[in-house]
């Protein structure tokens, strides 16, 4: 069937099926390809032939169909129907019909709303499926007063991209356009973060631009160019951003992250793995990305945090400086250390970390401990210097899903250390002036495991499960067969269902609760831990011991020590940073160890002179003027 009007310059986004005023207009790049045809699945199945409009596009208006259409290409004349690589929808998930999306039929009420301030992210990650036991939108939605509550200012989601099978963790999605099925409907998600914004929670989503996954994958049959040649990550091919045909695959990465901005109102991305998102061009992908990004959000603030394992300070520093104007950056460098005092545990890539006082003042101070030294579990130099760079472009935590997961049995951090230490690294990871991140119920101390899960079958889901055991295995702790023989496996339907969250914890484990809580208002409330005026400062008092301190506005000071071993007493103090401000004393203003958190109180630091630093603890102390100073 001829195709009427094939050009149509009424179209926002550059490809996928777009509504116009008179049906649907249709876009795609398929470069391998001389000829497309768009086929309607209903009635006798049209089919519409799409004029090609020359480097691998072809366009079409099919006229008297509208939203809820279901559509596939035939490409060539390849007898097997193909779903849209910029799928807004997949019902019936990856394998089957696209369907058509009309994004202006909900009503926002989020006009108001301009995001989170610069300096004030407390990010929440969130996995959609297990952070309640419907697994939906709609459930995870009546949670958000009481995350506000806690103090969290922004919802970090895993992937959403729909993906192969009924539950995953998202990091395989193949339809980067289409919200997954399992969660709801487009309009769910829109509600979601509509209501989030309502709530005073800004919404960031993990997006996946390194890899697609291996289960309704077709973005081969449209083009081999979206794969690279001649570059290999972890995952297979890597997206071609660089080489011959890239010009249509970054326009198509692109195009995303204004998607997920304009179309859902989303206030920034996470970018996964960034480390394998190969780049040469003076433009790089990342900082085009970034650009998109703010420029799909005029008058909203908008935030973006970068995984990148090489810890490259390119992606921190603004476009002026040569960077890519990216907001943040996880540092596994403090989870790491903190992990290994924690555990006890330094095989694998905890093996340079040691879990010492220095490494907790030195990632508190300048964000990466490494920086270009010699990084002996890679036998290489590991990372590039920061020590120019606001704090807050550093995101610290204790606990994300990859280092829940790869405990083997998604054991929570809680359950493999001592809780005087742990709550004393919890005030530190709150107070500090990094970005903290929270995983979905480490609030209230959940007891559900976190381990990874993905919904195969046949061959392949024994390569995943083989895939898995071989990653797991460089922990010294889980390599014997007697140990992976009861891991979990991934694609068991009880390994994903044993990892929902049981929100009744919240009450059961309230001292954990208002330990966090607590924290995030003291961070939050309190003029110097909010805006500290001259910086943060830190020390280290003893073998498991370490201060820090951040100076206010005229000697109003704070303090914190942190003592991860047994009780000792500091005497002599010869420690600058333990003197107060001329005039003051310093006076207890918060302790891990109250009551309120299951603690065993705590007796006055200082006594004529001495200092006693409690084990296990974590002590908050202000500078208060004395009487007549």
């Amino acid at each position: 069937m001829p195709a009427p009007d094939a050009q149509n310059p009424r179209r926002r986004l550059p490809i996928g099926a777009e509504l116009v005023e008179d049906g649907v207009h249709f876009r795609l790049w398929a470069g391998r390809h001389s000829r497309v045809r768009v086929v309607i699945d209903s009635g006798e199945g049209a089919e519409y032939e799409m004029k090609p409009e020359g480097g691998g596009y072809f366009s079409t208006l099919v006229r008297h169909i509208g939203p809820g259409a279901l559509y596939r290409f035939r490409l060539g004349d390849h007898p097997q129907l193909r779903p849209d690589p910029a799928s807004r929808y997949q019902p019936m998930g990856p394998h089957v019909s696209s369907e058509v999306i009309d994004p202006g039929s909900f009503e926002w009420t989020d006009a108001d709303w301009k995001g989170i301030p610069e300096g004030e992210h407390v990010l929440y990650e969130m996995h959609l499926g297990t952070f309640t036991a419907e697994g939906t939108w709609e459930a995870a939605r009546k949670h958000f007063r009481t995350l506000h509550e806690l103090g969290v200012t922004t919802l970090q989601l895993m992937p959403v991209a729909d993906f192969g099978g009924k539950y995953g963790w998202g990091y395989d999605g193949v339809d980067k356009f289409a919200p997954s099925r399992v969660y709801g409907r487009p309009e769910d998600f829109r509600a979601f973060v509509n209501d989030a914004h309502a709530h005073g929670l800004a919404v960031i989503l993990d997006v996946v631009y390194n890899h697609a996954g291996p289960d309704g994958n077709y973005l081969r049959e449209f083009s081999p160019g979206y794969f690279s040649r001649d570059i290999m990550t972890d995952w297979g091919e890597a997206i071609n951003f660089r080489g011959p045909d890239s010009g249509p695959v970054r326009e198509f990465f692109v195009t995303n992250a204004r998607y997920w901005i304009e179309e859902f109102h989303l206030d920034g991305l996470r970018l996964d793995a960034t480390q394998d998102i190969h780049d040469d061009r003076d433009n790089h992908i990342l900082r085009e990305i970034a650009q998109a990004v703010r420029a799909a959000a005029p008058g909203r603030r908008t935030f973006i945090v970068a995984e990148n394992e090489s810890q490259d300070a390119r992606l921190l520093r603004p476009v002026v400086q040569g960077g890519y104007g990216i907001d943040a950056m996880f540092n596994e460098d403090f989870h790491h250390s903190a992990r290994v005092r924690l555990t006890g545990r330094s095989g694998a890539y905890f093996t340079d970390y040691r879990g010492a006082p220095q490494e907790f003042v030195s990632a508190i101070r300048h964000g990466f401990l490494f920086q270009g030294q010699h990084y002996e579990w890679q036998d290489m130099r590991r990372g590039t210097p920061t020590l120019d760079l606001p704090l807050r472009q550093f995101s610290h935590f204790l606990e994300n899903h990859d280092q829940v997961a790869n405990s083997g049995f998604g054991l929570r951090l809680h359950q493999l250390t001592a809780q005087g230490q742990y709550r004393a690294l919890t005030a530190l990871l709150l107070l500090s002036p990094q970005t903290p991140l929270l995983f979905q119920g480490q609030e209230f101390a959940s007891s559900a495991p976190f381990p990874y899960f993905a919904d195969h079958d046949g061959e392949l889901a024994t390569q995943i499960n083989a895939g898995r055991m071989e990653f797991l295995s460089q922990f010294p702790s889980l390599a014997a067969k007697a140990t992976q023989d009861v891991l979990p496996n991934p694609c068991k339907p009880e390994t994903f269902l044993n990892a929902k969250l049981d929100h009744a914890e919240r009450k059961k484990n309230a001292a954990m609760w208002n330990l966090h809580r607590d924290l995030l208002a003291l961070r939050r409330d309190d003029p110097v831990f909010r805006a500290p005026r001259g910086g943060v400062d830190g020390a280290v008092l003893g073998r498991e011991a370490f201060m820090l301190r951040w100076f206010g506005e005229n000697g109003d000071d704070r303090l914190m020590i942190v003592n991860l071993g047994i009780e000792f007493p500091l005497a002599p103090a010869p420690e600058p940073l333990l003197a107060p401000p001329e005039g003051r004393r310093w006076i207890p203003l918060w302790s891990s160890e109250d009551p309120r958190y299951d603690g065993h109180g705590n007796a006055p630091p200082e006594k004529e002179g001495a200092w006693n630093l409690a084990g296990q603890s974590a002590l908050v102390m202000k500078a208060e003027v004395e009487d007549g100073g």
